[in-house]
């Protein structure tokens, strides 16, 4: 009885309100994140929205302030300014609305450390609200979900790096919470689990119509998945939208990539500058009307592959840092 008014306060039930309530999950207005002794701000006058049923992707490189951003919408950081709000509420106002609606993954956990996997899964869907056989059954649900199973009597503390990112997945999803808000969440996965990954958060979403909100700093990752982006630079907000809106700045514009020699390089045709992208590899933006000059010019016989192709999303986020 003690364990059910426990599990009810923290966790109760998401309200008809909720459920009834306007398509806008979250809605970020003016936030900014100073931290202490530091000379400027990891978060920056960042405003935007997130609608229900969308798969959000927050893409920047490192030091962007991503993670910082979530922290303030999961409610573990205070803003130095702005609010967040989730169903129209500021989170700060009931320290228990982000836990009812949220399932967040952070990027490093150790607060399971002392708990089994299954254990793990149990008494976090047990404190979203589950009664006893409805948790055991998500526990079971999850083990075969991420392929926990054969790992489910393991310490969380002794999984290795990648097992631990899946755990973590798991636990964000127990109890099936409306949003699910993850960072980075397939760093330390092989490419097979990436793909596993991203199969079941498509399926989340489209299945169950689960809010998804990741950060990734792999553009191309993110291609696949994503239905709204927003891009990160020095702690500001720099693009946001559908990336087919987005990219139709750069549609006049088509993706020639080069892979040569790193010790010979190919001459280039006058007013074309190459991006790095590693050694031996380059990426060039062309209008449409010089890519033929521009192929007529290059001395195939230096360059060892090149592809030709539309802007995609990584164009984009080259583009915005």
């Amino acid at each position: 009885m003690l364990a059910n008014s426990y599990r009810n306060f923290f966790f109760p039930a998401v309200s008809g309100a909720m459920k009834s309530s306007p398509s806008r999950v979250y809605s970020v207005s003016s936030l900014t994140k100073i931290y202490a002794g530091m000379d400027s701000p990891a978060n920056e006058a960042i405003s935007f929205s997130v609608e229900q049923g969308v798969i959000f992707g927050l893409l920047g490189d490192n030091g962007a302030g991503k993670s910082t951003l979530v922290k303030q919408m999961a409610n573990l950081l205070r803003p130095t300014s702005g609010v967040v709000k989730l169903y129209g509420r500021p989170v700060q106002e009931d320290p228990f609305l982000v836990p009812r609606h949220v399932g967040y993954m952070p990027q490093t956990a150790r607060t399971l450390n002392s708990l089994t996997v299954s254990e793990a899964l149990y008494f976090t869907a047990h404190l979203r609200g589950c009664g006893r056989r409805v948790a055991d059954c998500e526990r079971e649900r999850l083990l075969h979900l991420w392929d926990l199973y054969d790992i489910r009597s393991e310490f969380c503390s002794r999984l290795s790096g990648g097992q631990q990112r899946l755990l973590q997945l798991a636990v964000a999803m127990a109890g099936q919470p409306p949003i699910l808000i993850l960072d980075e969440p397939t760093n330390e996965l092989a490419p097979q689990r990436r793909r596993h990954v991203w199969e079941n958060l498509r399926a989340e979403n489209r299945e169950r119509g689960t809010t998804i909100i990741f950060i990734t700093h792999d553009a191309i990752e993110a291609e696949k998945t994503v239905q709204q982006v927003g891009i990160m630079h020095r702690g500001r907000l720099v693009a946001l939208g559908k990336p087919s809106d987005l990219k139709k700045a750069l549609n006049q514009q088509l993706r020639l990539t080069l892979r040569f020699q790193p010790d010979s390089p190919p001459d280039l045709p006058a007013g074309l500058r190459p991006q790095k992208l590693a050694e031996g590899h380059w990426l060039l933006l062309l209008d449409q009307d010089r890519v033929e000059a521009a192929l007529s010019a290059l001395d195939l016989s230096r360059i060892d592959d090149f592809q030709l192709h539309s802007a995609t999303l990584e164009d984009l986020y080259l583009h915005y840092l």
